[in-house]
C-alpha cells in the first residue's frame, strides 16, 4: 500500500464520521487532485453532508479524533491542509448559478483571485461518495457550459478593455508607482488567463499553475507562454514597466482577435 493509499484508508473514515450521520462524502482538492503535485504540495480534503456534528463541529470528539489522526500524520511529513465542510444544498446551489452564467467569486483568505468552484468540482478526486452527488456534480461539468464560457470572457475582457486605454495606467508607469503597478499586472494577468481558459473551454486552474496548463491549450494568441513570462518578470531597466504595459496592451489586442472568432 502506498502513503497516499495508507493515508486515505486511515483519514477516510475519520472525515466521513465528521457527518451528523457518519457517512459523509469525502474528496481530495487542490493540486493533487489536479494531478500537479510536487513535493511542496499538501492534501486537501473536502466532506460533503446535508448536516454535521455538532452544534459546533470544531468542539466535538469526531473533530479531536480527527484532528489527532491528522496531526500524527503531519508527525510523519505529510503536509495536510485539514478538512474544508460543506452542505451539498449549499455547493449545489452554487454550481447552479455558475452553470447559468451567474456564479459569484467566493474569497477566502488563501486564495489570491477567489475560489472557483467549477473547478474544484471537476477536477476533486472523489474518495467516498456515498450518495453519488460528487460524481454527479462531475457529470454536470463534464461539458464545459455555454453559458458560463460567455460570461466570464464578457466580465474579464471588460476589465482588460478598461485598463488598456485608461490613462491612469500610463500615469502610473510614468511615476513608476511600484505597488500599483505590481498589483494591477496581477489583475491583468488573471483576467487575460480567465479569457484564454474560457475561449479553450477548460476551467481556470484558480491560483496554481496557470501558465503551465494554458500552453497545452488549443487556442491561444502568438507566443502566448513566452509573451506572459516576459510580463511577468519584466526586468529592473527603466523602461521595464513600460515595455510590460505595452506588452499587456498587445496581448489584450490578441484577446480581441481571438475571442471574434
Amino acid at each position: 500500500m502506498s502513503i497516499e493509499q495508507d493515508l486515505f484508508a486511515s483519514m477516510t473514515p475519520l472525515i466521513a464520521n465528521l457527518a451528523e450521520d457518519g457517512n459523509g462524502a469525502v474528496s481530495l482538492g487542490g493540486s493533487r487532485a489536479k494531478q500537479r503535485s510536487d513535493a511542496q504540495s499538501d492534501f486537501d480534503f473536502r466532506v460533503y453532508s446535508d448536516r454535521y456534528q455538532g452544534p459546533v463541529l470544531q468542539q466535538t470528539s469526531a473533530w479531536r479524533q480527527f484532528d489527532a489522526a491528522l496531526q500524527g500524520w503531519e508527525a510523519k511529513g505529510l503536509r495536510l491542509d485539514g478538512v474544508w465542510a460543506r452542505s451539498y444544498a449549499s455547493v449545489q446551489a452554487d454550481l447552479d448559478a455558475w452553470i447559468a452564467g451567474k456564479g459569484q467569486t467566493k474569497t477566502y483568505e488563501w486564495t489570491i483571485w477567489g475560489y472557483h468552484l467549477p473547478t474544484d468540482l471537476a477536477h476533486q478526486q472523489i474518495i467516498v461518495d456515498p450518495q453519488g452527488i460528487l460524481a454527479g456534480w462531475k457529470d454536470q461539468l463534464a461539458v464545459y457550459p455555454d453559458a458560463l464560457r460567455t460570461s466570464l470572457i464578457s466580465q474579464h475582457l471588460e476589465v482588460l478593455r478598461y485598463w488598456a486605454s485608461d490613462y491612469h495606467y500610463a500615469s502610473k508607469v510614468m511615476r513608476r508607482d511600484l505597488v500599483f503597478l505590481v498589483g494591477l499586472t496581477g489583475k491583468l494577468a488573471n483576467a487575460i488567463l480567465q479569457v484564454v481558459f474560457a475561449v479553450n473551454r477548460t476551467y481556470y486552474p484558480g491560483d496554481g499553475w496557470n501558465l503551465a496548463i494554458a500552453k497545452d491549450l488549443a487556442l491561444l494568441p502568438p507566443d502566448f507562454i513566452g509573451r506572459m513570462t516576459a510580463i511577468l518578470e519584466p526586468g529592473h531597466d527603466t523602461e521595464c514597466w513600460q515595455r510590460q504595459r505595452h506588452a499587456l496592451i498587445d496581448v489584450i489586442a490578441d484577446l480581441e482577435v481571438l475571442t471574434a472568432e
